[in-house]
């Protein structure tokens, strides 16, 4: 009888192990780990990713602590950008995207609705929590200007980017290279 209930009991076990283990797929998609050479699932960055709920005041940090760069007004950025080309600055947002594959890029606005900038998490050391859309950042890194290939705009638009298109499909961006991210409601 004994021996009965315990093989019951670990059948049972097993059962919910498999159905567990079942229930929850790889989260990352394979091109997305191709293109990114993300060596393996569930990395401590990747963990980063994972929601959060912030408390008034509280603020989450990812990558580097923020440095002495210069604060520049985001909207002077958007203006003028090849006048900030190449340089590290901080600039303060409102996220309006965040990527649901992995959390390795946000979009960054001046404020909330506005147009932003894809800001990538430099060298995918880091990522920024799936949820993070609508909180405040500070962000710190370097800003670039180049055109994206056709295939990497389609790319970040399968990842939730909103991009203008050039009639050829690629896309000029403004992008931001982040060291370190820290958020805020």
């Amino acid at each position: 009888m004994m021996r009965d209930l315990l093989i019951a009991t670990a059948l049972l076990c097993c059962s919910a192990l498999t159905a567990a283990a079942q229930s929850h797929p790889d989260k990352h998609a394979d091109e997305h780990a191709d293109k990114h050479s993300h060596e393996q699932a569930h990395t401590p960055q990747q963990q980063q990713a994972a929601n959060v709920r912030l408390a008034p005041g509280e603020v989450v940090r990812r990558g580097e602590p923020l440095g002495d760069s210069p604060a520049v007004k985001f909207a002077d950025v958007l203006k003028e950008p090849a006048k900030y080309e190449g340089k590290r600055v901080v600039v303060e947002g409102v996220v309006e995207r965040v990527c649901q594959t992995q959390g390795c890029w946000m979009e960054l606005a001046p404020e909330k609705g506005a147009r932003g900038v894809r800001v990538a998490m430099k060298d995918h050391a880091f990522f920024v929590p799936f949820n993070a859309a609508g909180l405040r950042a500070r962000v710190e890194g370097t800003i670039n200007v180049k055109t994206l290939s056709k295939a990497d705009a389609d790319h970040y638009e399968k990842e939730g980017a909103k991009l203008t298109r050039n009639p050829d499909g690629t896309a000029n961006e403004i992008s931001f290279v982040a060291t370190g991210v820290e958020l805020r409601k």
